[in-house]
């Protein structure tokens, strides 16, 4: 398994492919692998698992390039393969806390504790135990999909990045957003006032071989819609190029004043716009968000 931090930007191909008895990685695989399962028998023939292959890209925010941004994610192959990510809060910088040491260090807790026993291969408990060996003071969002070989995908999410299923073009699943108020999401933080494990929301959802899981932060969501997630995921099989095309849409379009994003138009809806005045004239809020952007597309393939 593995911890990929907000300095690790470049994109990757990540194949987790599993049989009976045993387990490979292959790393920045262009081609796709087959693995025999040697415990089969034609009275007794195995039934296909499922598992991960995985594409990942990280864009850090333009003022945090050198730093690396404060986005932190895991990706591992224990079981059918386990997808995380831990976006920092940036507020804590103003308490001249550096806001990625949190999650970086979470997401390392995460990694250590996957496939402990007290964990029951839950990502709610997970989490909870992750968050109480981080000792880092700051707070992040988060969210954790593991997925089991029989096909079950098993999410747990604080916050608001966020998880889609498409299938066959579809959008079968979303999760939803936990906040206090708009641009105040739910968090896992250093401090005792903080949400916990517990108020995670947690999700089941079978998917089947071909399903397409897009995970990302705020980053990705804030600045690109489900229709060109669907899009962009339609177009590209490759799940690395996938990643990689997703972060840079949601790059181009947070750095654009003029684009109505997914953000501005919530932030309208909530009540946040330009003066009347400018309103008077046609004008509106608009524009992207500039933020972190880390995205992890998953293809559920057959083991």
């Amino acid at each position: 398994m593995a911890v990929f931090s907000s300095w690790a930007a470049q994109s990757q191909r990540i194949f987790l492919s599993f049989s009976s008895n045993s387990v490979k990685w292959i790393s920045n695989s262009k081609t796709r692998k087959s693995i025999c399962c040697s415990s089969s028998s034609e009275l007794n023939p195995v039934r296909l698992e499922v598992c991960f292959s995985v594409g990942t890209h990280l864009i850090p925010h333009p003022n945090k390039v050198e730093k690396g941004g404060e986005d932190a994610f895991l990706v591992s192959n224990f079981n059918g393969g386990v997808l995380a990510i831990a976006d920092g809060v940036s507020g804590w910088a103003e308490k001249n806390v550096d806001p990625s040491f949190f999650p970086k260090e979470l997401m390392a807790n995460a990694s250590y504790l996957i496939d402990k026993e007290e964990v029951d291969y839950e990502p709610q408990i997970l989490l909870g135990k992750a968050h109480a060996a981080t000792s880092s003071r700051g707070s992040a969002t988060v969210i954790v999909a593991m997925l089991e070989k029989t096909g079950v995908l098993k999410i747990a999410n604080v916050g608001d990045c966020g998880l889609r299923v498409l299938r066959k073009g579809r959008l079968i699943f979303s999760t939803t957003p936990q906040e206090h108020y708009f641009d105040c999401p739910y968090q896992l933080s250093s401090e005792a006032v903080s949400q916990t494990y517990l108020d995670a929301m947690v999700s089941n959802i079978d998917v089947v071989e071909g399903d397409k899981i897009i995970m990302g932060s705020d980053g990705l969501f804030d600045n690109v819609y489900d229709h060109e997630i669907i899009s962009t995921i339609s177009r590209i099989s490759n799940v690395a190029d996938a990643a990689k095309a997703l972060a840079i849409l949601a790059n181009e379009h947070s750095r654009d004043a003029t684009f109505d994003s997914p953000y501005s138009l919530e932030a309208r809806g909530r009540g946040f716009d330009v003066p009347w005045w400018k309103k008077v004239i046609g004008r509106k809020l608009v524009g992207g968000k500039l933020d972190d952007i880390t995205v992890i597309v998953g293809e559920v393939v057959s083991s």
